[in-house]
């Protein structure tokens, strides 16, 4: 037998979220079978093609509801859990009890273990590791922009290299690592060491980059990535250099899309006033009501800069 699981792509939540599904389906329903993972990124476009859903059982875990018939389990906590109102119904008039969603939750991770322990009685001990720091880097949980940059801990080490390297092969090393090994375990393994001192010396430049290029102004950080060729970021890094803002906007490309990416600061000492998601939902893209993102066309980068704009000055306001 052959599962398939679906996850957010170069995410540690969304990989955490594979590898806790995994011990959970392995231990309760599918013993011996033999899992394949694929990674799902945010598009303009998106759209889930039916060769998705290969396996015997297949699953999507952290990211958006999908319609196919040969979904078989599906756990998300984001607010933008749905594509149309046709797929947030077609959800509703599932009998299965497998289909499983929840954004009160801030991690993926942390909602699976809870879900599958109150409907299945399943528990992992080993993996209590795991579950807690998916919940403080999904929740932006830490203790300060100082420890979120600078990134001593194991688990800010793994994050740098879950979203920062190339192609699936090593994300899903990581993946299949987390099952089973402890998260300094994982990050001592020689070949994910080297990804992390390679990455980690881009995150040192990102950081000069967006000192350089980045603003604020009432409480609103504005930067744009687009010429320098920075698909992504620590998306902490403009709270550590503008400690009194409230907000962060920027447009960024990559090999598949122009994004927009807004989030909040953490550590503001106000209450914040917008929902993110509900924002980035009037221009096609969603999130959290923290954090939220916005997937143009490649090339679209006017519209995402008009998009950005208007934020920005929404935000301010």
């Amino acid at each position: 037998m052959t599962v398939r699981v679906l996850y957010h792509d170069h995410c540690f939540d969304g990989a955490a979220s594979a590898a806790f599904v995994t011990r959970f389906l392995q231990e309760r329903f599918y013993p011996g079978a033999t899992f394949h993972y694929t990674g799902l990124a945010h598009r303009a476009d998106q759209l889930f093609e039916d060769s998705l859903f290969d396996g015997d059982a297949n699953v999507i875990v952290d990211f958006k509801y999908a319609t196919n018939p040969n979904l078989t389990w599906w756990f998300d906590h984001h607010q933008s859990a749905f594509l149309s109102p046709e797929d947030a119904e077609h959800f509703r008039r599932d009998t299965s009890g497998r289909k499983l969603f929840d954004p009160s939750f801030r991690s993926c991770t942390k909602f699976i273990s809870t879900v599958v322990k109150r409907q299945y009685g399943f528990e992992a001990p080993d993996l209590e590791e795991l579950v807690t720091w998916a919940d403080i880097v999904d929740g932006a949980l830490y203790e300060s922009a100082e420890a979120a940059v600078e990134m001593n801990a194991p688990a800010m080490q793994l994050t740098l290299v879950i979203e920062g390297s190339k192609g699936p092969r090593l994300v899903q090393k990581i993946i299949r690592a987390m099952q089973h090994s402890k998260l300094a375990q994982i990050i001592a393994d020689p070949e994910i060491q080297a990804e992390y001192r390679r990455l980690h010396a881009t995150h040192l430049r990102n950081i000069d980059v967006i000192q350089k290029t980045g603003s604020c102004d009432r409480g609103v950080i504005y930067f744009d990535l687009v010429d320098f060729g920075i698909e992504g970021y620590n998306k902490f890094i403009p709270y550590y250099l503008f400690p009194d803002s409230a907000y962060t906007v920027s447009v960024s490309t990559s090999s598949f899309r122009t994004k927009v990416s807004v989030g909040s600061n953490p550590w503001v000492r106000e209450p914040l006033r917008h929902n993110l998601a509900t924002i980035c939902e009037r221009y096609g893209g969603g999130g959290h009501p923290k954090v939220g993102a916005i997937s143009f066309p490649i090339g679209a980068i006017p519209e995402a800069r008009k998009a950005a704009a208007e934020i920005r000055e929404e935000l301010k306001a």
